[in-house]
C-alpha cells in the first residue's frame, strides 16, 4: 500500500483524484475511495450549501458503514476556493469542520484561511500552487503539503515544467508534494515518484468515468480530442486554464476572444450566464482517453501499468548490478 504524507486510509496507488469542477460529485469520490485512491470534491460543485451538506454527509456515511464492517477505504478530501471573491467560504469552512475530510486543498489563495479549522480536527492542508514563489508563500503560511500544478494540467493550469518545478521546490520543502499536469497512466505515476514527488493528482483521466457528473457530450469530446486540441487561455475565468478547442468554438470563441482575458470573479459560481458551464476542460494528457470506464476498472489498469514499470526498473537494476 502507498502512503501520501500523513493522510490516513487505504491507498492502493499514490493518486489523488482531482477535485474536478462541475464533474466531481459524491459518487466519484466514493468510487475513488473504494478503489483505494484519494477521492476529492470541489466544494463549489454543490449548487447550494444544503447540497454540499448532503454530499459530504453521504460520503461520510458510506465510509462509516464500510469501516464498521471492517472494510477500510481510501482517504477523501475537499478543495475550497480561498480567493477573496468567493462568497460561500465561511459556510463551507463550517461544513469542513463538521465532516472532517482527511485532506483539504486550498486553491487560488493562501492556505492560512483554513489551517486552524483543519488542524483542529487533525486533517491535512495542501496548497494548490503554480510557481515556486507561490509554493514558498504556502509553506511559510503553514501548509502541510503542496500540489504542484504544472504545464499541461487541465482546468486552471501552470506554466512550468514538472522537472524544473519539483526540483526547485525540493530545495526548500521536504514535506509531501503532489505533482499534477498531464499524468495519464501508471508510468506517469511512477515517473513522478522518481522525480521526487510523494503522489500525483490526476483529473482529466477520470472525467469520462461512469461515476462522474460529466455528460455524454463531454465524454465524447474527451474521447475524440488529442493533445493539440487543448488550448490554454484566460478568456473564460480570468485564470489560465486548459480547455478543449472544440468546446470553445462551439461556445462562440474565436481566436481574438481566446487571446483575451476575463475578469476573475468567483461569486455566484452557478449563475446561468457563467461561460464555464458549457465549455469543457481537459489537460494535455487527454490523448490517453479512448473509452468510458468505471473508476475501479481505470484504477486496475493504472495499477497494472505502474507495477509493470516497477518490474522493468527491477530488471534494469539487476542487469546493471551484474555488469
Amino acid at each position: 500500500m502507498a502512503s501520501i504524507g500523513k493522510i490516513s486510509g487505504r491507498v492502493r496507488l499514490p493518486v489523488i483524484v482531482a477535485p474536478l469542477f462541475l464533474v466531481s460529485g459524491p459518487e466519484l469520490v466514493i468510487a475513488s475511495c473504494e478503489a483505494g485512491l484519494v477521492g476529492t470534491i470541489p466544494t463549489q460543485n454543490a449548487r447550494t450549501i444544503a447540497d454540499l451538506d448532503a454530499w459530504m454527509r453521504a460520503i461520510s456515511d458510506v465510509r462509516h458503514v464500510r469501516r464498521k464492517a471492517g472494510q477500510d477505504m481510501g482517504a477523501w478530501g475537499v478543495a475550497i476556493l480561498v480567493h477573496k471573491s468567493y462568497d460561500r467560504f465561511d459556510e463551507e469552512l463550517a461544513l469542513i469542520a463538521q465532516y472532517q475530510p482527511d485532506l483539504v486543498i486550498s486553491a487560488l489563495g493562501s492556505p492560512r484561511r483554513v489551517l486552524e479549522t483543519v488542524h483542529g480536527y487533525g486533517g491535512s492542508v495542501y496548497a494548490d500552487v503554480m510557481s515556486p514563489g507561490h509554493a514558498r508563500k504556502a509553506v511559510d503560511a503553514g501548509a502541510d503539503g503542496l500540489v504542484l500544478v504544472c504545464n499541461g494540467a487541465g482546468g486552471h493550469t501552470g506554466s512550468f515544467s514538472p522537472f524544473a518545478f519539483l526540483a526547485e521546490v525540493r530545495q526548500f520543502f521536504s514535506g509531501p508534494v503532489v505533482l499534477g499536469g498531464a499524468i495519464s497512466d501508471g508510468r506517469g505515476i511512477r515517473a513522478a515518484q522518481v522525480l521526487g514527488a510523494d503522489a500525483v493528482i490526476m483529473g482529466t483521466r477520470f472525467i469520462p468515468c461512469v461515476e462522474s457528473q460529466a455528460n455524454d457530450e463531454y465524454r465524447g469530446m474527451l474521447i475524440r480530442t488529442r493533445m493539440e486540441g487543448v488550448v490554454a487561455t484566460r478568456s473564460v475565468t480570468g485564470v489560465l486554464c486548459n480547455w478543449m478547442r472544440e468546446s470553445l468554438e462551439v461556445s462562440g470563441y474565436d481566436e481574438n476572444r481566446i487571446a483575451s482575458q476575463a475578469k476573475i470573479d468567483f461569486s455566484d459560481m452557478h449563475g446561468e450566464n457563467r461561460p464555464w458551464k458549457t465549455i469543457y476542460s481537459a489537460g494535455q494528457g487527454v490523448g490517453s482517453i479512448d473509452r468510458v470506464m468505471s473508476v475501479q476498472a481505470l484504477t486496475d489498469q493504472l495499477y497494472g501499468e505502474y507495477m509493470e514499470c516497477i518490474g522493468e526498473e527491477s530488471r534494469f537494476i539487476a542487469s546493471a548490478l551484474a555488469v
